[in-house]
């Protein structure tokens, strides 16, 4: 029997690979707006962070994720919840 593939996705915060249902997934559409998007199947660019706050706050240092306060409070938020 084939065992089933499991996608993975690099986390902007700390540069692992995890499985992509454990990470949460950042879009931006092609009007430019930014949402999370927990579902994960949102049509747009999208980038994915780790369930954690360290990550959160290393993602929000480096240039690579550049996002409003309002969705890092989202993201905060959407954290807080897990």
């Amino acid at each position: 029997m084939k065992t089933k593939k499991i996608p993975m996705r690099m986390c902007v915060g700390c540069g692992e690979m995890k499985p992509k249902k454990e990470l949460i997934r950042i879009v931006t559409d092609s009007e430019g707006n930014v949402s999370v998007d927990l579902t994960g199947k949102k049509a747009g660019r999208g980038a994915y962070i780790c369930k954690s706050t360290d990550c959160l706050t290393k993602a929000g240092k480096s240039k690579r994720f550049k996002v409003t306060d309002e969705v890092m409070a989202q993201l905060k938020a959407a954290l807080e919840n897990e």
